[in-house]
C-alpha cells in the first residue's frame, strides 16, 4: 500500500486527470476509462484509490468548492475594507479563462443537478458559501459607510452570485465574453447597486 503522502499525491493526480478528461469529453459522457487513459494508468489502478468514477468526481467537485469557497474567503480576509474585499471576491470567483477545467466542471455539475443527491448537496452548499461571502462584504461596507446600497442587501448579494455564475459559464464555454469583460460588468453592477469598488 502506498505511503500516506504518496497516496495523497496519487489521488490528486487522478483528480487532475479527471478534470482534463472531463474538459475533453464532457461530464455527461465521461467514463472511468477516459480518466485512466488521461492519467496513463489502468482502470484497476484508479480503483485502488477510488471506488468508482462518481467518487473521483465528488473529490473533483470538492476541490472546485475549496477554490471558490474557502480559498477565496481566505483571499478576501487578507484585504482591508469592504471595497477591496469585494474587488478580490469578484476576481477570485471567475474562471481564469476558457481553459479553466476546474471551473468548467463546477458549471457542469450545476447543469446536471438532480442526478445525484451528494452532488446536489455540494452544489447547494457552494451557492450558500458564495451568497454568505457577498452578504458579509456588503454588510461590512454598509456598516463602515463605504456602501450605500440601492436595494435590499440579500437581493444584491444574490445578483452578484448570479452574475458571477452566468459570466463564468460564458467564459468557460468559449463565448465572446472575456474575464476582463466579466469583471468590468460585475463591478459596474456593484457600483450601480451602491457598492463601488476601488479605482
Amino acid at each position: 500500500m502506498a505511503r500516506p503522502s504518496t497516496q495523497q499525491q496519487r489521488r490528486k493526480e487522478v483528480v487532475d486527470a479527471a478534470l482534463a478528461a472531463a474538459a475533453q469529453h464532457g461530464l455527461r459522457s465521461l467514463s472511468l476509462t477516459d480518466v485512466a487513459n488521461q492519467a496513463g494508468v489502468t482502470r484497476g489502478a484508479l480503483l485502488y484509490y477510488y471506488d468508482d468514477l462518481d467518487a473521483i468526481l465528488v473529490e473533483a467537485h470538492a476541490a472546485g468548492m475549496e477554490r471558490v469557497g474557502a480559498e477565496r474567503a481566505e483571499l478576501v480576509a487578507r484585504e482591508v475594507g469592504a471595497p477591496a474585499k469585494l474587488a478580490v471576491a469578484i476576481t477570485a470567483g471567475l474562471p481564469t479563462g476558457p481553459d479553466d477545467a476546474l471551473m468548467s466542471l463546477l458549471y457542469e455539475f450545476d447543469v446536471l443537478g438532480g442526478k445525484s443527491p451528494l452532488h446536489d448537496e455540494l452544489v447547494q452548499r457552494l451557492y450558500r458559501e458564495q451568497l454568505d461571502l457577498f452578504r458579509g462584504i456588503l454588510a461590512e461596507g454598509v456598516a463602515a459607510g463605504d456602501f450605500s446600497l440601492t436595494g435590499p442587501l440579500d437581493d444584491i448579494a444574490m445578483n452578484l452570485v448570479a452574475l458571477e455564475d452566468a459570466y463564468g459559464l460564458h467564459i468557460t464555454g468559449g463565448g465572446s465574453i472575456t474575464v476582463a469583460d466579466a469583471r468590468r460588468a460585475i463591478a459596474l453592477y456593484a457600483q450601480q447597486a451602491g457598492a463601488p469598488l476601488p479605482l
